[in-house]
């Protein structure tokens, strides 16, 4: 993987950027202080697929999956995902508000969306993930650490316990320590 760098426009240049139009303008005056690690597969504990990409571009197909019937119409994207093999691809810039944590606190903030990053890691709360996932994961952190006064790490989990179970009981968080 080519070394990242974060452009003045909030894209990284060493991911691949599709565009998503679930975004929108943070709020003034709030810093990017808080990484969140999400995992998605579309369909389900499965990988591989564009359904991801499809679900955070507004373009997945109901008829595709009987699971996209239930979600198809969400309004969703995240910064980046990361794919099984430690492809980086990023769908909303940095200084941007992606819509990734719904109703969320941390610290007794609200709305992190307002001044997190999302990241999103194709897996599932039900199996490991791969070595490549942490090798991209570990330099995109440290990219973003360089750029923004990072103070936080957290699991969707953490951020809006009861609703949301990922990163789930497989990610290894010591890996962020090293």
């Amino acid at each position: 993987m080519p070394k990242l760098k974060l452009s003045p426009t909030g894209l990284v240049e060493g991911a691949r950027f599709i565009h998503s139009p679930n975004q929108n303008a943070r709020p003034d005056g709030l810093a990017i202080d808080l990484i969140v690690i999400h995992n998605i597969s579309l369909p389900p504990n499965e990988y591989g697929s564009d359904g991801v990409i499809q679900l955070f571009t507004n373009c997945l197909d109901p008829n595709e999956h009987p699971y996209y019937r239930e979600i198809y119409q969400r309004q969703v994207s995240s910064h980046f995902f990361i794919r099984r093999d430690g492809e980086l691809i990023q769908f909303v810039p940095c200084n941007e508000r992606a819509w990734h944590a719904g109703v969320s606190s941390w610290q007794e903030r609200e709305n992190c969306n307002d001044f997190s990053i999302g990241i999103e890691l194709e897996g599932s709360d039900f199996e490991p993930f791969e070595t490549a996932q942490y090798v991209t994961l570990l330099q995109l952190i440290d990219t973003l650490k360089c750029a923004y006064p990072i103070t936080s790490i957290a699991g969707h989990s953490d951020i809006a316990p009861g609703r949301k179970t990922d990163p789930g009981e497989f990610f290894e968080w010591d890996k962020l320590q090293s």
